[in-house]
């Protein structure tokens, strides 16, 4: 990618980086344009005033409504009024999923560098300014993402829970990235177009961000978090939500992309650390299963090495947990570590089974036909 070289020129005498935000709108199938003008409510009216109010401001907003128009405009009309003034406002009739959004955004954008934005996160008024700072000041990196900030306005525990923990993981990755962000992350137009943009084939908001940031990687660009750039998401979580989110849309799909590329990142989820601790909580299930029908001995064997790995998994994530408590009190940080502990299982689980089955396919295929 790019590199620094004895004839470019200083850096402050290098053009300003002009930056064009771009924000995917996920539009509701079949909307009518009464309802269009609550597309998304609160939400992206937030988004979008975010981006008004950045400073210094961005040199161009682009948001791209991803279908759900009904044939009538009204959507797109809705969000032309939410927008900044002299936003470029994009329609797609189909929605296609917010990889397809970005990349006709980024169709549009005449900024060297896109900075992404999710329609349910407001940044941070100094996020234009941040991501200029970094690209001029290092010719080298092709890419900055950000995280969220702690204050997730919805008040559930798994609304809180779940930005607190991106927050975390975010602000304690390595410096140097492997992955992209798409709900807050910016990269040099010119590396985006080279790479061809983001695969259209995830349909739905899922690890196109991910896989986009393996691609610039392996091509030879680098990424690096920058702690400062900073958003809040507006988005509430539940249960059922977190599950869909978690394992049919990000670790089913990161599973699939791990096995293709036949290597593991040590960074962000899947960092050693992380992946010892899902196997320490499929060990401690594993033998407290076995300790059911055990007797005697055996039994307490079994129920002291489940306990045993349990208290490892803790002793790995005692700086989380107090990062919870810290935040959101002892009784909070209790109760989310038993959601978190939950999601090793499943996240271990999802991942065996995309594993089986990409073996089993493999063993097909290498199969002699008769």
């Amino acid at each position: 990618m790019t590199s620094t070289t004895a004839a470019e020129p200083a850096a402050g005498d290098r053009p300003e980086l002009r930056v064009s935000v771009v924000v995917p709108v996920g539009g509701e199938g079949g909307a009518s344009s009464r309802r269009a003008s609550a597309l998304h409510g609160s939400a992206l009216r937030a988004c979008l005033d975010g981006i008004a109010a950045l400073r210094p401001p961005a040199d161009q907003t682009v948001v791209v409504l991803d279908g759900g128009d009904g044939g009538d405009g009204g959507a797109a009309a809705a969000v032309a009024g939410l927008a900044p003034a002299g936003a470029v406002v994009l329609y797609s009739p189909e929605r296609r999923g917010p990889a397809a959004a970005r990349n006709l955004g980024a169709s549009a954008a005449t900024g060297d560098v896109l900075l992404f934005v999710d329609a349910d996160v407001v940044v941070h008024p100094g996020a234009v300014g941040c991501v200029r700072a970094r690209l001029s000041a290092e010719q080298s990196v092709d890419a900055v993402i950000g995280s969220y900030d702690t204050r997730a306005p919805a008040e559930n525990l798994l609304s809180q829970y779940n930005n607190l923990l991106a927050h975390y993981v975010h602000q304690h990755a390595r410096t140097e990235g492997s992955t992209f962000w798409g709900a807050c992350g910016a990269i040099r137009r010119s590396s985006f177009t080279r790479l061809g943009g983001f695969d259209e084939s995830y349909a739905v908001p899922s690890v196109e961000d991910i896989e986009l940031g393996l691609r610039l990687v392996d091509a030879g660009g680098r990424v690096v978090v920058a702690r400062e750039l900073q958003a809040t998401h507006l988005r509430r979580w539940d249960a059922r939500s977190l599950l869909v989110s978690d394992v049919l849309r990000r670790a089913v799909p990161w599973s699939e992309l791990i096995l293709r590329r036949r290597r593991l990142q040590d960074d962000l989820n899947i960092s050693r650390a992380n992946r010892a601790k899902v196997a320490l909580t499929l060990l401690a299930l594993t033998l407290l299963g076995a300790a059911v029908p055990a007797a005697g001995p055996a039994r307490r064997a079994a129920l002291a090495a489940a306990g045993a790995a349990g208290l490892a998994v803790v002793a790995l994530d005692w700086r989380l947990l107090r990062f919870f408590a810290s935040q959101r009190g002892v009784a909070f940080a209790l109760r989310a570590a038993c959601w978190h502990t939950f999601s090793y299982l499943y996240s271990g689980v999802a991942f065996a089974l995309v594993a089986a089955r990409h073996l089993g396919a493999a063993r097909v295929r290498s199969a002699p036909r008769r």
